[in-house]
Order: structure tokens, then C-alpha cells, then sequence
């Protein structure tokens, strides 16, 4: 299980909206939640930043596992804000989707 969120560990279906729920129980605070989901979201996005610039410009191995933490702290604070808004994450991925192809429709 994943931290008692009755979800299995390593299973491969999890839908974007379940994940958005299930990460919501773990979301403190109730005053300024926006804001601090907004910063954390920057905050971890310049985690990962971080990492590419090591692997890019120093010469470091990607470490593939820190990678994969750092990016579930950005998906955790993008699905935060989404819930705040009440806009399901599925629906944020399937927009997504729609532009890009729209975008580059022969890729």
C-alpha cells in the first residue's frame, strides 16, 4: 500500500483523479493553501531543474530515483492546485493533450 492510501504500490492503472484524491489527504493547512502549492510547485520544479543541470553541465550520472521523487513532489503540488480550483487533474492532462496535437497535429 501506498502510505495508507489504499492504493497498491507499483500498480501501473492509477488514474490522474484518483491520484488527485488520494493526495489530497495529505494536504495540510487550510489558509493561503494556494499560494503555498504554487510556491512548492515552483520549489520542486527547480528540484528537478537542478538535477538535469548536474547531469547536463557537470558531468553527473542522472540518478534516475531522485528523478523519479522529485517529479511525484511536482505532480503531488500540481495536483494541489488543480483540487483547490476544482479542476480535475484528468481534466489539466486531457487539455493538455488536445493543444499538442492542435500544435504539431502530423507528430
Amino acid at each position: 500500500m501506498l502510505y495508507g492510501t489504499g492504493l497498491k504500490k507499483g500498480r501501473s492503472n492509477l488514474d490522474l483523479n484518483e491520484y488527485q484524491k488520494a493526495a489530497n489527504r495529505t494536504l495540510l493547512g487550510k489558509e493561503q493553501v494556494l499560494t503555498n502549492c504554487a510556491l512548492g510547485l515552483s520549489g520542486e520544479a527547480g528540484e528537478v531543474a537542478d538535477l538535469v543541470r548536474k547531469y547536463t553541465f557537470q558531468g553527473s550520472d542522472l540518478d534516475k530515483d531522485q528523478l523519479v521523487k522529485e517529479l511525484g513532489d511536482v505532480l503531488w503540488y500540481l495536483s494541489q492546485v488543480a483540487q483547490w480550483a476544482d479542476i480535475p487533474l484528468e481534466d489539466v492532462a486531457q487539455d493538455n493533450i488536445e493543444r499538442l496535437t492542435a500544435r504539431y497535429p502530423t507528430k
